[in-house]
């Protein structure tokens, strides 16, 4: 019997999520400390958005940057799925919505977050394996 490939494979696990009134600096601090692009935006305990890497210097390259706000700069639709979603369907999905993140949940709560990063680790261990070969 052969194992499908699920995110919980290759997320990262217990993500460090942000505040969404934390100031963009203190995201950005977050990011850099951590070598992470994304986080989960969250609001009393719920997530509410996610904030990239992406976003967040193109709202940083304007005036009075440093006066922003996390929820100034999230993107509100972010793209969730559950621990056990085939890894197939969720890379296939990112790609056609192209997202570079999706956030992992067990109901309401932040499981991990798998990125496009995840999936290239997963699509290089595959084509190392010995039916690649």
């Amino acid at each position: 019997m052969t194992h499908t490939l699920t995110v919980s494979d290759y997320m990262t696990a217990s993500p460090h999520t942000v505040g969404r009134s934390q100031p963009l600096r203190t995201a950005r601090q977050m990011m850099q400390k951590l070598h992470v692009r994304h986080l989960p935006v969250l609001d009393g305990g719920k997530l509410v958005g996610m904030l990239s890497d992406r976003e967040l210097g193109a709202v940083e390259s304007l005036p009075g940057a440093d006066l922003l706000r996390v929820e100034e700069a999230m993107s509100p639709t972010t793209y969730m799925v559950a621990p056990e979603a085939p890894l197939a369907e969720v890379a296939r999905e990112m790609s056609e919505i192209k997202v570079g993140s999706a956030v992992v949940m067990r109901g309401a709560a932040v499981l991990g977050v798998f990125t496009a990063v995840d999936a290239l680790r997963a699509l290089s261990e595959a084509l190392q394996s010995p039916a690649f070969r």
